[in-house]
């Protein structure tokens, strides 16, 4: 990923409806959503949100494809997957296992498999 490239999509997600909106679609999944259903979830006005869609689409965080009537937006994973090793090339001056989120207060430590 280029240094631009990452200075675009950070500054999409910038904007608290933005940023919103595309976790939304990241929680949806590869299925993606209707814009209807982001709008109703968000409570955003139909114009807001195709005004922020439209952003997010031009910094190459969502797609959209038309199915009858429906514009649905899906959130485009290899983007955020770029952005993310991209802010994290040099994690650690090269011990990236230094880097790893720590758990959060309350959350319960997943359990391990027994083979």
């Amino acid at each position: 990923m280029r240094r631009q490239d990452a200075v675009s999509i950070l500054a999409a997600l910038a904007q608290d409806n933005r940023l919103d909106v595309f976790r939304l679609l990241v929680e949806a999944g590869p299925e993606g959503m209707p814009a209807g259903h982001i709008a109703s979830s968000l409570r955003l006005p139909p114009n807001a949100l195709t005004f922020h869609l439209d952003r997010l689409r031009e910094a190459g965080l969502v797609t959209v494809r038309r199915d009858g009537r429906s514009m649905i937006y899906t959130a485009r994973f290899e983007a955020m997957n770029a952005l993310i090793a991209y802010l994290t090339a040099q994690c650690c001056q090269g011990h990236p296992e230094l880097c790893k989120p720590k758990r959060r207060t309350g959350e319960r430590k997943k359990p391990e498999l027994v083979r």
